[in-house]
């Protein structure tokens, strides 16, 4: 079942960005990096094929740079996903085709476009996957030029984005520019969002009672370790875990009703690997 989950989800990310490519980035000449960028591109300078025709010519493109560059390094889900994003835009070309702009209004477009997109890529990310596309450019300038994967993803989209500059003028290219950008702090936000566990640390006179909660009640695993008070030197128990949104709240109330006395701080995780959480490999 958790295979045919992330399968589920990896389709349901790549329909989410092929939304976004489809009916708002395309139809206002929006290249904002990617595959799709670079596909918007050149549809503007060989408009007899699709866009969706050239995200897949591309990314075989990209792909067979990779093996030539990189060997193989891709994993199934990544190959999977960035077709399955250019056959998604492709398919909706075929059956919602768009011929205008949504709205007059580009800039709140892009925003809603960005913002769909950025849930997908959240998602697909979230499957330990990616749609590859740029992010092959990204590794091999990583390889040979020893820029970082973030700063050469980073790169190469807007490279794609000046080149929307040259092809449909400054205005567009700096909404281009500006979804780039957009794009990327979206998604680190949503990621946040699907990641949102807290890092709970108590200390109370009941700390037995509240670890049996824990353990019983939440069925979440604890670190309990000792510390000394820095004013007298009190040995007290200092009891670790890492909860949801729910669970915390119901933590919160536990604790308060045993021990008025409690002292406890939340730490918001960025990311969590191991265990009942993200596998490590």
């Amino acid at each position: 079942m958790k295979k045919v989950t992330s399968f589920l989800l990896m389709n349901l990310g790549a329909l989410f960005v092929a939304l976004n490519v489809h009916f708002f980035l395309s139809p206002n000449s929006l290249a904002t990096g990617g595959v799709s960028g670079m596909s918007i591109v050149l549809n503007s300078l060989f408009p007899s094929m699709s866009i969706g025709l050239f995200m897949v010519i591309v990314n075989i493109v990209l792909f067979a740079l990779g093996v030539a560059f990189l060997g193989f390094q891709f994993g199934a889900k990544t190959v999977y996903t960035s077709f399955a994003l250019s056959g998604y835009v492709w398919l909706l070309e075929f059956l919602v085709p768009v011929s205008a702009p949504l709205s007059d209004d580009i800039l709140i477009q892009l925003i809603i476009g960005q913002c769909i997109a950025a849930i997908g890529m959240a998602i697909v990310f979230n499957q330990r996957a990616s749609t590859g596309g740029t992010d092959i450019i990204a590794m091999i300038i990583n390889k040979y030029f020893r820029i970082e994967i973030g700063r050469a993803v980073l790169f190469s989209d807007l490279a794609v984005a000046l080149s929307s500059v040259l092809l449909f003028g400054p205005q567009i290219g700096m909404y281009a520019f500006f979804g780039v950008i957009l794009n990327g702090l979206m998604i680190d936000y949503t990621l946040q969002q699907f990641n949102a566990n807290k890092e709970v640390v108590i200390i109370s006179q009941k700390s037995d009672l509240i670890r049996q909660f824990i353990v019983r009640e939440l069925g979440c695993g604890a670190t309990i370790h000792t510390a000394k008070g820095a004013f007298n030197y009190e040995q007290k128990e200092v009891i670790t875990t890492i909860l949801g949104r729910k669970d915390l709240s119901r933590l919160k109330n536990f604790v308060g009703a045993q021990d008025e006395k409690a002292f406890i701080t939340v730490h918001s995780m960025n990311e969590i690997l191991g265990q009942n959480f993200k596998r490590l490999a």
